[in-house]
């Protein structure tokens, strides 16, 4: 059964431990993610944005899949299903399809209208039992058609969405979707700590955790955050792993070429990949 993240972030942030949100593409991608959760004992968010949504062919479609294999698997670690980088319609349509937890990402309006909508969304969530987070400040880089240059969160307004009544809060430090150029100049911890100050015990969010060094990701976690989204890293460990296979012709020998097997690889290369990250935050055994 599906729960809210708000639990699992309040425990983390307290245990100084960071949960996971592994963007979900299709069916290899969310068995991989749930498989790797139980055996790590680790509590897990599963990430859908809007394009992925749609590539799954509706909000009701994933659902009902993640539903039904966390019946079918046996899964019995904490599971939340949120959406990632919601407009306002998106976040309407997840709150019917029965997810557990959406982002509402006002961060391209003005802080007027990104409270107004939040508050909104606040009030539904409560009634519905799911939790809510909201973004300040772009996260930088690009994530469907959504361009974001890595802006640093205004630790004031970040009080002013938190006080709205939010479960957790993803903040622009200088963090950014997709690989890092070379010349990036790191994550922002003067800003980290500011916002934990006008924010206090809220779980902080950190986007776009894919090529963030260690040592930045322990520390981001010991000042606060404790949602931490990957994505992109899944996305390469899977692509890799099928060139691969395909380079090494086994495709073509036998049955290579049936899904089953041609898409083994890049499932045992996301599993991987999550339970790294998994060790890295920290999360493992925290569900038993």
């Amino acid at each position: 059964m599906l729960v809210n993240a708000k639990d699992m972030l309040a425990k983390a942030r307290e245990g100084k431990y960071a949960v996971g949100h592994f963007n979900i593409n299709n069916l290899e991608w969310t068995k991989a993610i749930l498989l790797t959760a139980q055996e790590c004992k680790s509590p897990v968010i599963l990430g859908v944005s809007e394009g992925a949504g749609k590539y799954m062919t509706g909000y009701k479609t994933v659902v009902g899949m993640v539903n039904g294999m966390i019946e079918e698997l046996g899964i019995t670690v904490p599971v939340a299903l949120h959406l990632d980088h919601g407009s306002y319609e998106g976040c309407m349509k997840c709150i019917e399809a029965g997810f557990s937890s959406i982002m509402f990402d006002g961060s391209h309006y003005s802080i007027e209208e990104n409270v107004a909508k939040t508050q909104e969304l606040v009030k539904i969530c409560a009634e519905k039992g799911m939790s809510l987070e909201a973004e300040v400040g772009a996260i930088g880089g690009e994530e469907d058609g959504v361009v974001g240059k890595g802006e640093f969160a205004d630790p004031n307004e970040c009080k002013m969405i938190a006080d709205l009544g939010v479960d957790m809060l993803a903040a622009g430090i200088g963090n950014i979707h997709g690989k890092y150029p070379a010349n990036w100049p790191g994550l922002s911890f003067e800003t980290l700590a500011a916002i934990q100050e006008k924010t206090g015990t809220m779980p902080l969010v950190l986007h776009g955790g894919t090529g963030i060094p260690e040592e930045m990701i322990k520390k981001a976690i010991s000042l606060g955050v404790a949602k931490i989204n990957v994505n992109t890293e899944c996305q390469l460990a899977f692509a890799a792993a099928t060139r691969e296979y395909i380079e090494a012709g086994k495709d073509q020998s036998g049955k290579g070429y049936d899904p089953r097997k041609l898409l083994a690889p890049g499932f045992e290369g996301i599993k991987a990949t999550v339970k790294a990250k998994m060790e890295l935050f920290g999360s493992i055994g925290k569900a038993e």
